[in-house]
């Protein structure tokens, strides 16, 4: 197998590389669309399910304080207090939890379908080879990835700063206010800094998503060669293909020829074409095509004619009509019954004289 050069790879992918590839788990997939939607999903989630959040969280924290100073540090009783823990802040975070979830699902689905492959995860020892872990770090996609988490972190940092910048005039008065106000003003900006960044690495993650889709297919590409190779897997060897086409070709020549001898006359024009014809008028609707050639097979069916008594008559328009409209074992069209008829009525009345003679 040649070694190619990547500026080689200049063809698109065929389908069944598309196919192989979708197989091993290779799809165009950002891994910003994901993260930047939990973030503006979880969001929003804990924006409109922060009442009910905070209400479960306040009531399980009473009634845990409540209890605290009766309760009896027991096998039983530490068993109650876990359960009792774990079911009330698993309520609390349901919502959170399952919008989490099902935002991940469904990004995910949004760009690959339904893909399910357990390819990834099958042993491969070129992931522990050296040589290709460093190339895998100097390399485009890497420089583009660290590019990528840079600019996140500025991203985020500039909204942040610009949040903050402009609620620091209100910053001074928290100091006279109830805590709950401030727990409430400092919730309201830690939401505005997520909901912003969020709104931002989701349009990033877009062009991210794009730019995927094209490394995907630039990787996909394959060369000349590899596309000939696929072709010739798919549709077989031509030179296979050629020499059982020729000897398909031979056999139906020998089978041909055989029918020859059983024929009623043969029409020429005189030495380019020639056409076998049969009639058995208590079998068939009308005279039929048993062999046809041109050139050397032509020639083959005069011969065999020849050498089995069959009629040779020359006409070359009718030779030529029924080689170029009838095929073999086919029955001769309505608008030549005349014509063969002259031809079959002239070769009956040749055979009854040779027979009378």
């Amino acid at each position: 197998m040649p070694i190619f050069r990547d500026d080689d790879r200049t063809e698109p992918a065929t389908p069944k590389r598309r196919e192989e590839a979708r197989e091993k788990g290779q799809v165009a997939k950002s891994r910003e669309i994901p993260s930047a939607f939990i973030i503006l999903g979880g969001t929003l989630v804990i924006y409109f399910a922060g009442h009910y959040m905070q209400n479960r969280l306040l009531i399980t924290t009473q009634r845990f304080l409540s209890q605290s100073g009766e309760l009896k540090l027991t096998d039983t009783n530490l068993y109650h207090l876990g359960i009792f823990v774990i079911r009330d802040c698993t309520l609390t975070l349901l919502p959170i939890l399952i919008s989490l979830i099902v935002i991940g699902i469904l990004s995910n689905y949004f760009q690959t379908g339904l893909l399910l492959s357990t390819k990834p995860l099958e042993p491969d020892l070129n992931r522990i080879n050296p040589i290709g872990g460093l190339k895998r770090i100097i390399s485009l996609t890497a420089f583009v990835e660290l590019f990528k988490s840079i600019l996140k972190l500025l991203i985020i940092g500039f909204v942040s700063y610009k949040i903050i910048k402009s609620e620091l005039p209100h910053l001074a008065i928290l100091a006279a206010v109830p805590c709950h106000q401030i727990f409430a003003y400092t919730f309201k900006i830690a939401f505005k800094i997520c909901f912003y960044t969020g709104l931002v690495l989701c349009v990033l993650s877009v062009f991210d998503y794009f730019y995927q889709r094209y490394e995907y297919e630039q990787n996909l590409k394959m060369t000349k060669q590899e596309v000939k190779e696929e072709f010739k897997e798919r549709e077989g060897d031509p030179k296979i293909k050629g020499r059982i086409r020729r000897m398909q070709m031979e056999m139906v020549r020998k089978r041909m020829l055989q029918e020859v001898p059983k024929a009623d006359v043969v029409i020429t024009n005189p030495t380019h074409l020639a056409v076998a014809l049969k009639y058995d008028y208590a079998k068939m609707v009308a005279p039929k095509v048993v062999a046809k050639g041109a050139g050397y097979l032509a020639q083959k069916i005069k011969e065999m004619a020849i050498q089995n008594g069959v009629v040779i008559v020359e006409n070359k328009w009718l030779a030529r009509t029924l080689y170029k409209t009838v095929e073999i074992d086919e029955y001769i069209p309505p608008m030549l019954y005349q014509a063969v008829a002259e031809i079959l009525a002239y070769v009956y009345r040749l055979k009854e004289r040779r027979v009378v003679g």
